[in-house]
This record gives structure tokens, C-alpha cells and sequence, in this order.
């Protein structure tokens, strides 16, 4: 039983030590990028009709690190905003299945082809929903964004930091504490797996009941559409499906499907744009990762005698070296403070953490409970949505609580629930207090 545990316990840290390097990469630029690209800017090139928006939201949704529970709150606030219900689908299609740090893991998990193919496939999936949706369940006298949003009356791009100094720190900030914190438990739950199956399951074992074919991609489709498994952290589970004998079609149709679906977010999608576009979701999705995984199986051996390097599929335990290992004991580090540092920081708060947010005489505190957020992307979605209400002048999100605290003048809560459902969420009065 001791050898056992310590053999898992080698295969988790080798898999860990393979990603860290690209994985650490993918978190300086998923951090740029989220201080790059900013939500109003999004929403202004996500409004009005046509397959020029469609694309534009395909495109943008690839490399922003934004898993399943994240992209749905993130997607309907644009949605609020005038993004257009064919460019929120296909932004939604296309941002979970992908991230640039799950696209560099990619690489140095399963190889480049692979990892060339996934944002491709991704940005294909966003393309087909979104020319669906704009065909069979367009919008009707939907306005454009002005970067405005369409309800409330509030700044829209909120907190952003200025100079380029600070914006490298909130990047940092951003890449090594909240992302981390983010996608932690589920990476770490990918990576136990992957050691599990790793220590105790021989290799190709599943070769005799998956193998190559339609039969075998279509199954791993199906495990992938109910559960949540985010990009990153799917990434070792896939590599671990092909060394025990699946085929890379049949990895790939998990990739695709599981962090683009489950049922918290089929059930989300439904209430926020309509059940015809959750249909056309869902379906685009099957119809991809069952393609996508056709496609990949027949491309592989074709690109492989063309281009040496495609035949490369990562999972190669046996060149791991030094630096891996320093970069693996990094990653550790960093995972460890980012989880430190965000059950200690104040969360979506703009005041300073040794004082109190300001408030005039008049203004009213009310605090309600929130289910169903997840990651910083759904308290930060909250935030901004409350903070554009007539009247709020602060708004704090707390995401382990669960809860969020308005502050303003003449508040309504039936506004402010009603801006947060929209999101995706739930959302009540805590005690039903209203102080003023």
C-alpha cells in the first residue's frame, strides 16, 4: 500500500513538473491580457448584426483564460451591455474549450499539432453556434454597445488600473494569485487523477474498449458533456486517456466537450438567452468534438509524415529534467500563495484593506447572499454589474462567503437581485436588512 501511494505520488509530480514551465508562461499572459483587454472594449466590438461580430467573438474568447463557471457571467454581462445573442454564443463556445495557458500546456502535454488544433477547433465551434444562432434565433431591435451598457446608469469599465507601471502589477496580480486561485482545486484535481491512473493502470489498457473510430470518439464526447472540467485542467486527464490507448480524436472530443458544457451551464445558457440557443449550443458542441475528432485522427498520421515535429505527443516522462523540476517546485509555490492570498484578501473591494469604504450620511447598506459563483471572474462580473445600478456608490463581493454588499442611496434590492440573476446566478436579501 506505501509503494502504491508513493508511485501515485511520483506520477502527480511528474506530470506536474511536465506542465509547469508552459503552464507558468500561460499565467504572465493570461495576465496581460486581462489587463489588456477590457470588458467595454469587448462589448463595443460584440454588438450589432451579421457574422463580423460572430468571428470577432470567437477569436477574442480563444486565448482569455476563462473556464465553464467563469465565461457564463462574464458572457451575460455582455450580453447586458449589446452584445448580440449569435456573438455571446459564440463567445461562450469558443473561450472555455481554450486559454493561453491551457493552449501552452497543450503543447507540452500532447504535442504541437495538437496544440495548433484545439484553438483552431475552438475558434471553428464559436463560428458554427454563433452562424446558427444569427439564422434560426437571431435578435430583434437589439441596440449596438456604446460602452455604456444597456441598464443602469454606472462608469461600465470599473477599477482599471493607469500607467503602465501599475497595470504590469495588476497583470502579476492577476496571472500568479487570482488565476491560480481560480483554476487550483480543479488542477489539482487533474493532476491526482492523471497520477492515479498513471501509477495504477497499465498502458493502453483502454486500447481493447476505446481505441480509434467514430465509436470511441463519440463515447468520450458523451463523458465530457455533463461534467465540468476546466481547459487547463483537462489537459493531463486527456494526456493520461491516449497513454492508457485512446486516440488523440477521442482526447480531443474531451477537451471539447467538458469545459464547453455541464449542466449548471446548459441550465444558465437557457435562461439568459433563450432554450433555441441552449439546443443550438449543445448541439454545436456534439457535432464539433465529433468531428474535431474524426478530423484530428485522420490529420495526425498525414502531418506526422509531412513534419516530423507533429509526431511529437508529449507525456514523455523520461526527458525531465532539472529545470522541470525547479519549474514544478515554482508552480507548487505559486499555487500554494496564490490560495493563501485570496482567503486574505478583501475580494472585489476597491478600498484600501486597512480602511473602511467610505459612505456618505445617507446612504444605505443592504447585503444579500449569492449561490452558484465559482472563480474571481463570476464575483468580479457581480461587482461590475451592481456598480452600474442608479444609486450604488460601492459594491463588495466576497466569494467564499457567498455574498455581496451594496452601498448607495435610495437603493431598490429588487434591482439589484434582478441584475445578478441576470447574470446567471441567484441571489436574495441576507436577513432582509437595509441599513441607512
Amino acid at each position: 500500500m506505501i509503494e502504491l501511494i508513493i508511485h501515485i505520488i511520483i506520477e502527480t509530480w511528474l506530470v506536474t513538473a511536465r506542465m509547469a514551465a508552459w503552464l507558468l508562461l500561460g499565467f504572465v499572459v493570461a495576465g496581460l491580457l486581462s489587463v489588456f483587454i477590457s470588458p467595454v472594449w469587448l462589448e463595443r466590438h460584440l454588438g450589432g448584426r451579421g457574422m463580423k461580430p460572430v468571428f470577432k467573438a470567437s477569436l477574442f474568447g480563444v486565448p482569455l483564460p476563462l473556464c465553464s463557471c467563469g465565461v457564463i457571467p462574464v458572457a451575460a454581462s455582455l450580453r447586458q451591455h449589446g452584445a448580440s445573442r449569435s456573438a455571446t454564443t459564440a463567445f461562450l463556445l469558443s473561450t472555455p474549450q481554450t486559454g493561453v495557458d491551457s493552449i501552452l500546456v497543450t503543447w507540452t502535454m500532447l504535442g504541437p499539432l495538437f496544440a495548433i488544433f484545439r484553438p483552431v477547433a475552438a475558434l471553428l465551434t464559436g463560428l458554427l453556434g454563433g452562424g446558427l444562432v444569427q439564422t434560426f434565433d437571431p435578435d430583434i431591435h437589439r441596440s449596438s454597445p456604446d460602452g455604456k451598457g444597456l441598464e443602469g446608469s454606472g462608469s461600465g469599465d470599473i477599477e482599471r488600473p493607469q500607467g503602465l507601471g501599475p497595470k504590469l502589477m495588476a497583470a502579476l496580480d492577476y496571472g500568479f494569485v487570482t488565476l491560480p486561485g481560480d483554476i487550483g482545486r480543479a488542477l489539482l484535481v487533474g493532476l491526482l487523477i492523471a497520477g492515479v491512473l498513471g501509477a495504477v493502470v497499465p498502458a493502453d489498457f483502454l486500447a481493447g474498449f476505446l481505441g480509434s473510430g467514430a465509436l470511441s470518439i463519440a463515447l468520450m464526447m458523451i463523458v465530457g458533456i455533463p461534467i465540468y472540467v476546466c481547459a487547463t485542467a483537462s489537459v493531463p486527464l486527456a494526456a493520461s486517456f491516449i497513454f492508457l490507448g485512446a486516440s488523440p480524436g477521442a482526447a480531443l472530443a474531451f477537451l471539447i466537450a467538458g469545459p464547453a458544457t455541464n449542466a449548471a451551464t446548459l441550465t444558465t445558457i437557457s435562461r439568459v438567452l433563450g432554450r433555441k440557443t441552449a439546443a443550438i449550443y449543445l448541439g454545436t458542441v456534439a457535432v464539433s468534438a465529433f468531428g474535431g475528432g474524426l478530423l484530428l485522427d485522420w490529420l495526425l498520421p498525414v502531418a506526422a509524415a509531412a513534419v516530423p515535429l507533429f509526431s511529437d505527443f508529449g507525456h514523455d516522462h523520461h526527458s525531465i529534467g532539472w529545470f522541470d523540476h525547479a519549474a514544478g517546485a515554482a508552480l507548487v509555490l505559486v499555487m500554494t500563495l496564490s490560495w493563501w492570498l485570496s482567503r486574505r484578501r478583501d475580494h472585489s473591494c476597491g478600498c484600501d484593506q486597512n480602511q473602511e469604504c467610505s459612505m456618505a450620511d445617507n446612504s444605505q447598506t443592504i447585503e444579500f447572499a449569492v449561490e452558484g459563483m465559482h472563480c474571481s471572474h463570476c464575483s468580479g462580473s457581480v461587482k461590475r454589474a451592481v456598480s452600474e445600478l442608479d444609486g450604488v456608490t460601492d459594491c463588495q463581493v466576497f466569494l467564499d462567503d457567498g455574498r455581496a454588499v451594496v452601498r448607495g442611496s435610495d437603493l431598490q434590492p429588487e434591482a439589484v437581485t434582478g441584475v445578478i440573476e441576470g447574470l446567471g446566478f441567484k441571489a436574495r436579501l441576507s436577513g432582509g436588512h437595509v441599513d441607512g
